[in-house]
């Protein structure tokens, strides 16, 4: 705008303007309705951004824990039967206690008579289970095979039939042994 046009706006508002003196102390009181409106101004920002850290840091608590949990209910891949699905978990869970009673019994069948054969039993067992475990990093690494999976069934199997055998032949040389001990008449 140029100089002329501004003296004309004012030639033309002439009489219009309010030229009173204003009331004494406005200004104090003007100064102070500012101070406190800006005073409670900051008052809201610090509160706003008192509440932010700690809600940040609950937030952040609940993600982490929400990961935990997710984390948890997808296990990783642990290379046994179970992991596969529910019937291989049955499956295991019987070829484990069947295992495990066999060799029990087998234990409970030791004689000096029968030592050399049960502990060479032990140490086939103690073969195919490093195989087992052999297997089982492959079942890791192949993305849950079915070859690898038969292969593992297959290795519980051969360790019952191995089990199995044992005692029957143990059971056989007790029987042998009673036999010889009985005097006939």
């Amino acid at each position: 705008m140029n100089k002329n046009t501004i003296d004309e706006l004012f030639d033309s508002h002439k009489g219009k303007f309010d030229v009173h003196q204003t009331p004494e102390g406005h200004q104090k009181r003007f100064l102070d309705k500012l101070n406190a409106a800006h005073d409670k101004a900051n008052t809201e920002t610090k509160v706003r951004v008192n509440w932010w850290r700690p809600l940040s840091i609950a937030a952040s608590v609940v993600v982490l824990i929400g990961l935990g949990f997710s984390l948890l209910k997808s296990p990783a891949p642990s290379g046994e039967l179970a992991s596969v699905s529910p019937e291989m978990e049955q499956t295991q869970t019987f070829f484990v206690s069947t295992i495990n009673s066999e060799i029990e019994k087998l234990k409970s069948f030791e004689t000096p008579e029968t030592k050399a054969m049960i502990d060479d039993a032990l140490n086939q067992i103690t073969n195919l289970e490093e195989e087992y475990q052999l297997l089982r990093q492959d079942l890791i690494d192949s993305g849950n095979d079915k070859r690898v999976i038969y292969a593992m069934i297959s290795n519980f199997q051969k360790r019952i039939d191995l089990l199995e055998q044992v005692v029957f032949i143990v059971e056989e040389v007790k029987n042998l042994k009673m036999n010889d001990n009985e005097i006939t008449i």
